[in-house]
């Protein structure tokens, strides 16, 4: 696996959920975007009979994307799927506490993975293919009014078998949707969380304030980089929530968008989620409809940006850089 030259502009994959969409109708898919060429390449797309239509997010289309050596490891709702570099399907894994799965993120040969619906954080051995450890971080209902309070209470937390009997009951009280890993330490957010926590050697603790509502939390630059998708921004933040940088989502013209009369609780555009930091000073960002990114950090500017459609149903979810050269 070979790192993209930093003089380059980087090649990134995306993972798209199409909102609203009918049965028989595309989910999504994978793309690959050079943001050298501007050209985009469809890898997968995301079209299964057996999709659960109950929700509006649910268990449509694929999610989280991480690589490991030359694997590429795509995450649907219950499910994980691993493939080769080609996109040739190499196996899957399901895991009886794995819900609502979103982001995924691979440190070293462990790969851990948001579990939504037990508001969990599942950590996975790569070398033996078993998920190993459980992370719950869980409100009692007594905390259901705290973002309307502007509370950040801190939640019961516990660690658990993800092969035994005695792991979460379902819920989701926290939207646990992200999560990261870096210097020993596991990051976690989600948008009902309002609040980066970290945990090292099962103890959890709380690495900053972030808005509620926020997408991608994770630690950069000495703060916090998120999608802070209710203001259509992606913000960098001190880890007293202090707004250091922020970055504007590209929006088109209405008439230049497709289902653009759809309910805004149900797609829209500028909607941000994914994020893929590519050096100190360059990250990419992923918004609706379908659209990619590039951003500098000193000064806060737009590189560049491709579009894959301007149907406002289509919104990346997952986004990584490509780690291959061919």
């Amino acid at each position: 696996m070979v790192s993209p030259s930093p003089s380059k502009l980087p090649r990134v994959v995306l993972s798209s959920v199409v909102r609203s969409a009918y049965e028989g109708e595309s989910h999504g898919g994978v793309y690959l975007v050079d943001l050298n060429s501007g050209s985009t390449e469809q890898l997968l797309d995301w079209n299964d009979p057996s999709i659960d239509w109950e929700g509006r997010g649910g268990d449509r289309g694929l999610r989280g994307i991480a690589f490991h050596g030359d694997r590429l490891h795509l995450a649907a709702s219950d499910e994980i799927f691993f493939y080769d570099r080609h996109l040739t399907p190499l196996g899957s894994i399901r895991n009886p506490y794995l819900k609502h799965c979103h982001e995924i993120f691979v440190a070293g040969d462990t790969l851990f993975a948001t579990s939504t619906g037990f508001d969990s954080v599942l950590e996975m051995d790569l070398t033996t293919g078993r998920f190993v450890r459980g992370y719950t971080l869980r409100f009692a209902r007594i905390w259901r009014g705290r973002r309307r309070l502007g509370l950040r209470p801190r939640p019961t937390f516990s660690v658990f078998d993800p092969n035994g009997a005695d792991g979460p009951e379902p819920g989701d009280t926290a939207h646990i949707n992200n999560v990261s890993y870096q210097d020993a330490t596991l990051y976690l957010c989600g948008t009902g969380l309002g609040t980066v926590w970290s945990i090292r050697d099962d103890r959890l603790r709380r690495y900053a304030h972030v808005p509620y509502g926020s997408h991608n939390a994770r630690p950069f630059r000495g703060g916090v980089l998120l999608n802070h998708t209710p203001s259509d921004r992606i913000v960098h933040v001190s880890r007293r929530g202090r707004e250091l940088a922020t970055f504007p989502i590209v929006r088109y013209e209405p008439s230049e968008l497709k289902n653009a009369s759809l309910p805004k609780d149900k797609a829209r555009q500028a909607f941000g989620r994914g994020l893929a930091i590519v050096s100190g000073d360059r990250f990419v960002g992923g918004s609706s409809p379908a659209t990619v990114t590039l951003y500098g950090v000193e000064p806060p500017e737009v590189i560049d940006s491709i579009n894959i459609t301007k149907d406002v149903r289509n919104a990346v979810h997952g986004l990584a850089v490509w780690p291959f050269d061919d």
